[in-house]
């Protein structure tokens, strides 16, 4: 057994009795199809359900988040890992109290730490699980070798996609590098698709037939379809004002569309049906990638 096993299954142990968040990871197979925007309009409606929310930007080199969000960090991930700083310290916190912490490229440093130092990090992010009871990961967009990593290491994946042909071809390459990861465990991971910017609710429908057809096919990876998101100037007048729909206007269409998504992904028997690993277990998985 390596180090970075045994590091897993300590990380396990020791929050196994305590609290663990639910880890989502957002992902799209392509740029500019509103992923950011879908992390943070589901993080609002989350809160006001009386949800615990915090988002982690893994987009590295952008600042999509906290442009949104309005707000600048102090702090980021790298400040966790090098600098000294607390889980707390890294948090900034944006509208209606909802976290967010800036990943920027701490976590591609992560896999060059010693044991010791790991295990010291680690332990540090474990208190997310006592400060949020979801945590969001918006990930870049395409197939790199980072976003895989998220997604092979989050045991549920809310893949965004529009209409656009290339959104659908990319939407696939990215479930079948996903596929042909050496990782990758189909038990244990659920992939949601959530159709954005359509014209109208059957739009969606089509376009999560259309996609889940050809990956039934080749890649046996069910899709569960949690609905879509309307083509809506409310969403894109709220964007310029650096303020999530759900907030600006929350009877906008698409403000009513990301409460639904949100209101299935917290439905009783949904959750019982997708178990929380955490954030040790979560980072865990990551880095052992390289070790």
């Amino acid at each position: 057994m390596d180090q970075a096993e045994q590091l897993r299954i300590i990380k396990a142990s020791q929050v196994r009795s305590k609290p663990l968040a639910r880890v989502m990871t957002v992902t799209s197979g392509k740029g500019g199809v509103g992923k950011s925007n879908v992390s943070i309009n589901l993080a609002i409606q989350f809160r006001k359900m009386g949800k615990r929310v915090i988002i982690l930007d893994a987009d590295f080199g952008l600042a999509n988040i906290e442009i949104m969000f309005g707000a600048v960090p102090k702090h980021n991930l790298c400040d966790l890992i090098y600098q000294g700083k607390s889980i707390r310290d890294i948090i900034t916190w944006g509208p209606m109290e909802t976290g967010f912490i800036s990943g920027g490229s701490g976590i591609a440093g992560m896999s060059n730490l010693s044991k010791d130092y790991l295990d010291y990090i680690i332990q540090n992010l474990a208190e997310l699980d006592s400060i949020a009871d979801i945590i969001i990961v918006d990930t870049g967009a395409g197939i790199s070798d980072a976003v895989l990593e998220f997604l092979v290491a989050c045991g549920e994946v809310l893949l965004v996609t529009t209409q656009e042909p290339t959104s659908i071809t990319d939407s696939y390459s990215l479930l079948k590098a996903l596929y042909r990861h050496p990782r990758f465990d189909e038990s244990s991971t659920k992939v949601k698709m959530i159709a954005n910017r359509v014209k109208k609710e059957a739009d969606g429908e089509v376009l999560f037939e259309k996609l889940n057809a050809v990956v039934s096919r080749y890649l046996k990876i069910p899709l569960i379809y949690l609905g879509s998101i309307p083509e809506d100037a409310q969403l894109a007048n709220a964007v310029m004002q650096q303020l999530p729909v759900s907030l600006q206007n929350p009877e906008a269409k698409a403000s009513r569309a990301f409460q639904g998504i949100a209101g299935r992904l917290l439905d009783k028997e949904e959750a019982q049906r997708q178990p929380k690993r955490g954030m040790a277990a979560f980072f865990s998985h990551i880095i052992g990638r390289s070790r």
